[in-house]
C-alpha cells in the first residue's frame, strides 16, 4: 500500500535488533565509510545477490509497479547484505525490492550491513520470505523443512521466528508427503492448499493420484474432495468421467436436508444440479404418514 510506511517484519527484525543504525537522509556513504552494523548507501552493482534465497519466480508486473513506486517514494525499507571484502556485498534478504531498484534505474540502494556465516545468512534468508514475499504454499513448506534439517530449528523455534502458528507449519510441511505431480500442481495454482491437504488423508499413493486427476479434469470444489476421501479413502476408488461428476450438495442445501429430515423424522435426500435445478425425496410409509409429513411441514 502507497503511502504508508514498512516496517521490519518480526523475525527480521529481531535478528537485527542489536545493529546500529545511521541515517542516509542527509549524505551517502563512501566506500571506506561503509560500516558494519549500519544503513549505508551501497552502489547496486557491489551486490551479488544471495545464493540461499528460497524464492525462485518473481512476478514482472508486480516488479514493475514497485520499480514505479521506488521511483516515486524511494527505498522506505532497506535491504540486508554482508560484508564479503571491502568492495563487495552478498543480499541475504531484500531481492525483490534489490530487482525493482535496479528495474528503476537506482545506483545505490539503503542496505544494513551484517556480518553472517552461510547458515545464519540461509536462516535469515527463509525467515524474511516466508514472513513477507509472496511464496506459493510448495515453496514456503521447503523453507520450513530446510530451517528443520540445514538450521537446526524446531518446530517451536520457527513459530517464535516466523510468527505463525506451530499448526500451521505442520499443515505446510504435511503437504511434502504428497506426490511429486500433486505439488507441482499446488506450485503452479492448478489446485489450491485446501485441495492437497484435503487428499493428504488418503493413504494410497495411487488413490491420492486418480481423485486429483478428476479433480482437475471436474473442478472438484475442497468439500467436494473432502467428501469424496470420505467415501473412498479407505477403499477403492474408480476414476469417473467429466459427463458422470458426482454432484455434492452445496453447504446451505445440505443444511437445509438435515433440517428438514430433524423436523419430520425422515431421511431426506435433496439433489441440486449447478444450474439449480433438483428435487427432493421423502420416504413415506402410508398415507397417513404422509398426511402427517406434510401437517408438519405446514402443508
Amino acid at each position: 500500500m502507497r503511502g504508508k510506511k514498512r516496517v521490519l517484519g518480526k523475525g527480521l527484525s529481531t535478528l537485527l535488533q542489536n545493529s546500529s543504525v545511521e541515517s542516509t537522509n542527509d549524505k551517502q556513504f563512501s566506500k571506506k565509510d561503509i560500516l558494519i552494523g549500519s544503513i549505508s548507501e551501497i552502489e547496486i552493482n557491489l551486490i551479488e545477490v544471495n545464493p540461499f534465497q528460497p524464492r525462485s519466480d518473481f512476478d514482472d508486473t508486480s516488479l514493475q509497479e514497485l520499480a514505479i513506486s521506488i521511483k516515486e517514494l524511494g527505498i522506505i525499507q532497506p535491504v540486508t547484505v554482508r560484508k564479503l571484502d571491502k568492495v563487495k556485498f552478498q543480499l541475504i534478504s531484500g531481492e525483490r525490492r534489490f530487482r525493482a531498484s535496479k528495474i528503476a534505474g537506482l545506483k545505490t540502494i539503503p542496505a544494513y550491513i551484517r556480518t553472517a556465516n552461510d547458515q545464519l545468512m540461509l536462516e535469515m534468508a527463509l525467515v524474511e520470505n516466508i514472513q513477507r514475499d509472496q511464496l506459493n504454499p510448495v515453496e514456503i513448506a521447503l523453507s520450513f523443512q530446510r530451517l528443520i534439517i540445514e538450521c537446526k530449528l524446531t518446530q517451536e523455534k520457527m513459530s517464535e521466528r516466523v510468527g505463525k502458528k506451530r499448526s500451521t507449519i505442520t499443515n505446510y510441511l504435511r503437504l511434502l508427503k504428497l506426490p511429486d505431480v500433486i505439488l507441482a500442481a499446488v506450485r503452479d495454482e492448478k489446485i489450491s492448499m485446501g485441495h492437497a491437504r484435503a487428499l493428504i488423508n488418503v493413504k494410497n499413493k495411487d488413490t491420492q493420484i486418480n481423485i486429483f486427476e478428476d479433480s482437475l479434469k471436474n473442478n472438484f470444489t475442497v468439500r467436494e474432495i473432502e467428501q469424496i476421501v470420505k467415501d473412498f479413502g479407505k477403499s477403492s476408488y474408480t476414476k469417473i468421467s467429466r459427463n458422470t461428476k458426482k454432484t455434492f450438495l452445496s453447504f446451505e442445501h445440505q443444511k437445509l436436508a438435515n433440517d428438514i429430515s430433524y423436523k419430520i423424522g425422515k431421511d431426506v435426500k435433496l439433489k441440486v444440479s449447478k444450474s439449480g435445478k433438483g428435487r427432493i425425496e421423502i420416504p413415506f410409509d402410508s398415507n397417513e404418514d404422509l398426511h402427517l409429513i406434510l401437517s408438519q411441514l405446514d402443508l
